[in-house]
């Protein structure tokens, strides 16, 4: 209703009453209601910062597409549900989910924030019911199911994890999807154990750079494969035993050189049906194959013959839709398992570069370009 036409109201009733003795009541009663509405706080304009909902910056994915329709908007802020912990994001890690998000192929669950980002570190700003462990300014890292490329992000408390010591706030964005991607397939699935070989494709991706420094803290001799020396130089400087060059070398030839014509026990692969008949010729007596991306296709031929004479296994698994419960069941796996490797130096993080919440196209472009070593971290502020 317009406030401003309302205003006139009181002088036309007076005028209706004097000329209009014959309606006393409903004047009467019209007189009052246009009073009581007069005197009513009129709505804020939706321009005045007291009465806005508050808001934050986030990346929003405008359309599916290139990186160029990553664009920093501001958005409501999260909601914090019980049981959730709102954080104020310091930093989030690029992941290759986030690419195939953005392109359309990867939808966050239901229920989930519709903002790209995996995993965050930051501080702790709000605290939901239900939850005793986590405090107003407790400095943390999480597991998101999306989310992280924004100023905040409300997180279940089972997916929360502190801040390992010795690591910056900033680095520690780089550490809980992929440890929780790498512990939950190769030890708790696979059970990578002490003295078995382990063969990691795409060694010098983030995923691949924790998997080699896990793995060689927990005894198992590694293998990897990468696209060029330069990438096959940094895992060996991360402790990989057997530094392979797809691009120049047969990887099943070269495995089987290496381990007397047995093969390995474990691969963690990410590229899906052009390596999954090499993979399983790769693969030791009793050998386990996990699978966690499809980056050269989804669809191909495989003789079973192969897997049932060497007993494989053959599993795949991704964590963004796993339910709450499990993943708070991997986190804190990994907070026990994990956390004390990194606190003692034996596992660190790996950054390729520091960028702006702003510039997280350039992210895209780079992680797509495959040019890239390590993880690029994304800066909120």
């Amino acid at each position: 209703m317009n406030v401003g036409v309302l205003r006139f109201a009181p002088t036309f009733l007076t005028r209706s009453v004097a000329t209009r003795r014959a309606a006393p009541t409903l004047l009467s009663v019209s007189a009052r209601l246009v009073t009581a509405l007069l005197h009513t706080s009129a709505p804020h304009s939706p321009l005045e910062p007291s009465r806005r909902e508050p808001t934050m910056k986030a990346v929003v994915i405008t359309t599916p597409g290139d990186p160029e329709v990553l664009r920093l908007q501001e958005v409501g802020d999260p909601k914090l549900e019980d049981g959730h912990v709102l954080v104020r994001v310091a930093a989030t890690a690029l992941n290759r989910a986030d690419t195939l998000q953005r392109r359309g192929m990867y939808p966050p669950p239901k229920g989930a924030s519709e903002y790209p980002g995996l995993e965050c570190s930051g501080t702790i700003e709000a605290v939901g019911k239900g939850v005793s462990r986590w405090k107003v300014g407790d400095q943390v890292c999480a597991l998101l199911a999306g989310g992280g490329y924004a100023e905040k992000v409300a997180v279940p408390a089972g997916q929360v994890l502190p801040v390992p010591a010795g690591i910056s706030l900033k680095d520690a964005a780089s550490f809980p999807e992929v440890a929780c991607t790498v512990w939950s397939t190769v030890f708790m699935m696979s059970h990578l154990s002490a003295g078995e070989t382990f063969l990691i494709h795409g060694g010098s991706s983030g995923i691949g750079t924790f998997a080699i420094q896990i793995a060689k803290y927990y005894g198992a001799r590694v293998f990897v494969t990468a696209g060029s020396e330069e990438k096959l130089a940094a895992c060996k400087d991360l402790g990989a035993d057997v530094c392979i060059n797809y691009k120049t070398e047969d990887f099943v030839a070269r495995v089987k050189e290496e381990t007397a014509g047995k093969g390995v026990d474990v691969i963690l692969d990410c590229v899906g049906a052009s390596y999954f008949q090499r993979n399983l010729d790769s693969l030791n007596l009793d050998g386990r194959l996990f699978i966690i991306g499809t980056q050269s296709g989804a669809v191909t031929q495989v003789d079973l013959r192969s897997i049932l004479a060497r007993r494989l296994t053959v599993q795949a698994a991704g964590l963004r839709t796993r339910s709450p419960e499990n993943k708070d069941a991997i986190v804190d796996e990994v907070e026990k398992k994990v956390w004390p490797a990194i606190e003692q130096g034996k596992v660190k993080p790996v950054v390729y570069k520091y960028l702006p919440l702003a510039e997280a196209a350039e992210g895209h472009r780079l992680m797509e370009s495959s040019k890239h070593l390590w993880t690029c971290i994304v800066l909120s502020s």
